[in-house]
């Protein structure tokens, strides 16, 4: 529940609390006046079953009283719908005290409960659950920075080492007067790598900018999933081949979906990424396209390491990066996934992992329009 969610509740919670508080007046000063007629009926009943004979005090103060009913009635009347009004008009602003404090205590992100009185039972329940959301957010947000700072530490220091070998080969290219061609061919081969890599490092620094600045909208229109995966496949090839993989797509011909088309092309650039780098060498990635009433699921499956349970859900937080991410060259800035669900959702759409037995399949589905 937000902030907006919660004033809603509250000026619900309010005139709720007004219609109560005004029906208890109401139920209090009726019953206080019953009370007084039938004490004035019982008074009668007794005055009259008694034999006076006129000098007894009480005769004549209920005799004095009987003689001014009226005005001992309006007084009656006068001083409980005083009393009674002044308990219930202090009423909202003994609540509103309550509120109050707990509105502080709401943004102490601690494990401590808010309390407010039975009445206000329901806004005592809505507090506590956006103090939750808020702590956890919170906590959420602290973690996403932390893997964020660490990944920059991680990235920063990665970029020393092809910088410090580019600029090492390139010297001994200049310093060696007379060298092989084998040997210069070699120098350059690596230097070459080496730059890939630093530029692969280098554009991450970018992602990383970009998915914090970025507010994504949408520019629907609509297209042929099943040649669009097919396309994307074709351009992985060279990617596949280098780590010995296949890919096979199981999919009718000719499915259309209405989506933001560059979005879900970088969707499943991203997943079919995420399938190749942590893939065994010499296995097969299989890509299903099912249609259904008025979804399509869509599910990548690749062999690779087991993800634990408890890390599943969190492979689609941003700078979340597996243990063993860090031992492959390919290991991304832990973006890929978080923006893919970004941009499901937005669609209107769910994803989920699953990993079990050295195979990982990642299952997304989207409404056809």
């Amino acid at each position: 529940m937000n902030k907006q969610d919660l004033t809603t509740e509250l000026k619900k919670e309010k005139q709720d609390l007004s219609r109560k508080i005004l029906f208890h007046f109401s139920i209090t000063f009726i019953l206080y006046l019953l009370a007084g007629i039938i004490l004035f009926l019982f008074s009668i009943l007794i005055y009259s079953q008694i034999t006076w004979y006129g000098h007894e005090l009480i005769y004549l103060i209920v005799h004095w009283l009987f003689d001014r009913t009226f005005w001992v009635a309006l007084l009656y009347f006068v001083i409980g719908f005083s009393v009674i009004f002044y308990y219930y008009w202090k009423k909202p602003f003994y609540f509103l005290n309550h509120v109050l404090e707990a509105t502080e205590n709401m943004y102490h992100l601690d494990d401590r409960l808010i309390e407010l009185p039975s009445e206000l039972k329901q806004t005592e329940f809505k507090m506590n659950q956006l103090k939750m959301t808020l702590r956890n957010n919170a906590h959420i947000a602290k973690e996403a920075e932390q893997r964020k700072n660490d990944l920059v530490v991680y990235l920063a220091h990665d970029l020393k080492t092809p910088l410090t070998s580019v600029i090492g080969y390139l010297t001994l290219l200049r310093d060696e007067g007379q060298i092989s061609e084998e040997l210069r061919e070699k120098y350059l081969s690596i230097s070459l790598d080496k730059a890939e890599r630093l530029e692969y490092l280098i554009n991450e620094f970018f992602e990383i900018t970009r998915f914090n600045l970025s507010n994504l909208t949408l520019e629907l229109e609509h297209v042929n999933l099943t040649r669009m995966f097919e396309q994307l496949i074709f351009e992985f090839q060279p990617m596949l081949i280098e780590k010995d993989l296949k890919c096979q797509l199981q999919a009718t011909p000719n499915i259309s979906i209405k989506c933001d088309v560059n979005k879900m092309q970088r969707v499943i650039d991203n997943l079919l990424h995420n399938a190749v780098n942590y893939s065994f060498k010499d296995t097969t990635i299989d890509i299903t396209i099912i249609p259904l009433d008025d979804r399509i699921k869509i599910s990548f499956i690749n062999h690779g390491n087991t993800i634990p349970k408890e890390k599943l859900d969190l492979i689609f937080q941003q700078f979340y990066r597996l243990d063993f991410a860090r031992t492959t060259k390919n290991g991304g800035a832990g973006l890929g996934l978080a923006i893919a669900r970004q941009i499901i959702e937005l669609h209107g759409g769910s994803i989920a992992a699953y990993s079990e037995n050295e195979v990982t399949s990642i299952e997304f589905s989207l409404p056809t329009s």
